[in-house]
């Protein structure tokens, strides 16, 4: 069963949940590799942006798996 997380009554879905987070974390670490100068050693920038949001959202689901016992993990 997929978890929910309840915000004033209204259930939110945990995937939800956890895909904004990993898009937080992406746009911050999107940032910070711009800031280093690391995209000039990136073949295309767009694919490792999409792939990395992927990676983090993934992880986020499956700790939030782990710690809260919900998600899709």
């Amino acid at each position: 069963m997929i978890g929910e997380v309840e915000l004033g009554g209204v259930f939110i879905p945990v995937v939800l949940v956890s895909g904004i987070v990993g898009l937080v974390v992406s746009l911050i670490l999107r940032r910070v590799l711009r800031a280093a100068h690391a995209y000039t050693y990136i073949w295309h920038a767009g694919l490792f942006d999409v792939a990395m949001f992927v990676v983090l959202w993934a992880a986020t689901d499956f700790f939030a798996g782990k710690i809260y016992g919900v998600g899709v993990s």
